[in-house]
């Protein structure tokens, strides 16, 4: 809503443009692959996984309850579908990790993980 607001959504038809620091505000997910592109908060793109966590699941890396769904805020591994984790510890986790060894904390898978990660918006150095 105010100048300045130069990172538009991706989606057909879709005006919306915000702020970087805005759009994670406004849990927007920014694609940090080589389109890099981004999408507002109706647009984005959704984990198709079809799990929920049990009940009084944590997040594996801050041990913090994550929720009863799947949210902007809680993911899950697409892999093994068991580890649950809040999106910024595991995006802490990817900084920490960077590309070379960024895998899901529980099954250790690569592969399907990251692609998935990337897709999020979670940014991997």
């Amino acid at each position: 809503g105010q100048s300045g607001a130069t990172i538009t959504c991706q989606e057909m038809g879709c005006n919306r443009s915000f702020h970087l620091p805005c759009a994670m505000e406004g849990e927007c997910v920014t694609q940090f692959l080589p389109q890099y592109r981004s999408f507002c908060w109706e647009h984005r793109p959704e984990q198709a996984v079809e799990a929920a966590p049990e009940e009084n699941t944590t997040c594996l890396l801050c041990l913090d309850p994550v929720g009863h769904t799947k949210s902007y805020t809680t993911m899950v591994c697409p892999a093994c579908k068991r580890a649950w984790f809040h999106r910024d510890c595991i995006q802490g986790q990817a900084l920490r990790a960077g590309i070379t060894c960024f895998r899901c904390p529980l099954c250790r898978d690569m592969e399907i993980f990251m692609s998935e990660m990337f897709l999020m918006g979670i940014r991997i150095p």
